[in-house]
């Protein structure tokens, strides 16, 4: 059949691009494997608590992200094992509610600081860093202080408590430092985001870790990055005093290639579980195709198209085959889809009993695609097992399935990407920043890695590993850690308290007394208030902000969204001073019974 011949035509090309692009990661999944040997050099607790703190500034740009900055901002703030640092968050004068919703953050916590953009948005990701980056300098001017480490982060992070300890451990010795970056778990059955679990688990175990150790640049993940503020001081002087590039689409690749063409020193500081999840900055990814294939034309347009077009294939050998690895995707993106539909159609073929396709090739083709279809197994086992590390092995399984579905994401987010480049060539203009929306880890849902309450109070210094474990033996059954602890006088229930805040990054204190709503208040009935022991205080921003003396479950968010439809905000209280409001706002009655511990 003129069907069979056409197959054949287009599988033996087809065949050796894959045999060739297979081995290029066999290559590197052979180094990732020689590595093992050497272990990186971890610095104990006792290092990281003895080491000075150097002064930090976290650079957060928005745009239209007032539903996600003040939850993100809460969560952080409560988690961060970190004392000196400040974070400034970029805001646009034509986006009101998001400056309005960290405004209203910045009130409530001195360390949180508004940066208001020069002009309207949206621009771009690196010129709001840059307006950032001017505002923490006014700052800097007018208190007297300057910031050693810039660290760049987004709305939609959740950031690891011991992040910004091992930025300030290795940025003696760097001067730019990435910590790693995973996708959060979702269903198995949201195949889009599961995409981002595989690549990005696969991506911070083998290919950057590789790249690395084979003097590569490291092109910076733009959250979770630190960088030495001397690095991006001459950085800037070679941009005529912009840190950050406002024209790329993917300005932290960018950066990450320009600081390493200077010179400077940089590190990946690889995946280690701690408390049964992994040091790493956390997120929801695009959980949708449509956003997805957004978001990756993106990376595609602004990494090798962009960098195609900036820098060419110029640099040593061993630069450039860092950017064949960075840019291949351009050909291996709209090629896999092909490959894909061929092997159905071969297989389809076969089961009709139809001639065979391979016939109609040499010999030596029809082993090229049994060495590919090897490989491309070997691949895909590779990829599992990088999955299975952080999500398990149920999730590990149907990598395989999402291998296919990623192939067409990927597919149509290159086609996407070249139209879009192709186009502003033709019109002589700029790629236009395409935003990606952001979700963030509603309050009360369980975190994932949230380390247990005695790790907590052991990493506060409140008490030691020998009486958290004498407590865990001792307590009686029934009893929580925490009352157990308060009971016995080995904790203040302020303590307590403090603890629970860090452990859940749920904000903790009495709000000042302007912030209660009076209708809020009665948002939910005053028995099943008392019941639950919670209390609503004040709607704002679309968001019903509640407080409660007891850590939230799931179940409690799906009881008070019976009353409300907004989003719920928790603050943490004592269980005295909940008492106090509820008989204050609710009318006097029956004492609560505190449930301090967990």
């Amino acid at each position: 059949m003129w069907v069979d011949r056409w197959v054949a035509a287009c599988l033996a090309p087809l065949a050796v691009w894959i045999l060739l692009s297979g081995l290029d990661d066999l290559f590197i999944a052979a180094v990732r494997a020689a590595m093992r040997r050497r272990p990186f050099p971890w610095p104990s607790d006792a290092e990281l608590d003895g080491a000075a703190e150097r002064r930090i500034a976290i650079l957060v740009p928005l745009w239209r992200e007032h539903r996600v900055i003040g939850r993100m901002l809460e969560h952080n703030l409560a988690v961060i094992r970190y004392s000196n640092y400040d974070v400034f968050v970029g805001v646009y004068p034509n986006d009101e509610l998001t400056e309005r919703a960290v405004s209203e953050a910045a009130h409530r916590n001195p360390q949180v600081h508004l940066a208001l953009c020069g002009n309207n948005g949206p621009t771009s990701k690196g010129d709001c860093l840059n307006w950032i980056f001017r505002s923490m300098r006014e700052y800097e001017a007018r208190e007297r202080v300057r910031f050693d480490i810039v660290i760049t982060h987004d709305a939609e992070d959740l950031i690891d408590g011991d992040s910004l300890r091992l930025i300030n451990w290795f940025g003696r010795d760097y001067d730019m430092v990435q910590i790693p970056v995973l996708a959060l778990p979702t269903p198995a059955r949201e195949w889009t985001h599961g995409i981002y679990c595989d690549e990005f688990a696969e991506y911070q175990t083998k290919d950057i870790p590789v790249r690395q150790r084979l003097g590569g640049f490291l092109p910076a993940n733009g959250v979770g990055t630190g960088f030495r503020r001397e690095a991006l001081e001459q950085l800037a002087a070679t941009r005529g005093g912009r840190v950050f590039d406002p024209d790329s689409l993917t300005e932290d690749y960018e950066t990450g290639y320009r600081l390493h063409a200077l010179g400077c020193r940089q590190i990946f500081v690889p995946v280690q579980h701690r408390n049964a999840a992994p040091v790493a900055t956390r997120e929801y990814f695009p959980r949708g195709a449509r956003a997805a294939i957004r978001q990756r034309s993106r990376w595609v347009a602004g990494i090798a198209l962009q960098g195609w077009q900036l820098h060419g294939w110029g640099g040593s050998w061993g630069q450039r085959y860092w950017f064949w690895r960075d840019r291949k995707g351009l050909i291996g993106n709209l090629l896999s889809p092909a490959a894909n539909l061929l092997l159905v159609y071969i297989v389809l073929a076969k089961l009709a009993a139809r001639r065979d396709i391979f016939a109609f090739l040499p010999a030596w083709v029809g082993w090229i695609c049994l060495a590919m279809g090897a490989m491309s197994v070997v691949q895909v086992l590779d990829r599992a097992r990088s999955t299975a590390q952080f999500y398990g092995w149920r999730m590990a399984a149907l990598t395989p399935l999402r291998v296919v579905w990623a192939n067409q994401v990927n597919g149509l987010a290159t086609l996407l990407a070249l139209s879009q480049f192709l186009m502003a060539r033709v019109r002589r203009s700029g790629l236009v920043w395409r935003k990606t929306d952001h979700v963030y880890i509603a309050q009360g849902h369980t975190r994932p890695g949230r380390p247990r309450l005695g790790d907590v109070l052991v990493r506060m210094r409140r008490l030691t590993p020998e009486e958290v474990e004498g407590a865990v033996r001792e307590a009686p059954r029934g009893l929580r850690l925490g009352e157990y602890l308060v009971h016995t006088r080995k904790l203040s229930e302020q303590d307590l308290y403090e603890a629970l805040s860090a452990q859940t990054g749920i904000p903790l204190g009495r709000p000042a007394k302007r912030e209660f709503h009076a209708a809020a208040t009665r948002v939910v009935p005053a028995a099943a208030a008392r019941r639950w022991k919670v209390l609503p205080y004040r709607v704002a921003m679309g968001q019903l902000h509640v407080l409660t003396s007891d850590v939230p479950t799931e179940a409690l968010t799906r009881s008070l969204a019976q009353f409300s439809g907004l989003e719920i905000r928790f603050r943490l209280v004592r269980p005295d001073e909940f008492d106090e409001l509820a008989d204050q706002y609710l009318g006097v009655g029956r004492a609560i019974v505190p449930a301090a511990g967990f």
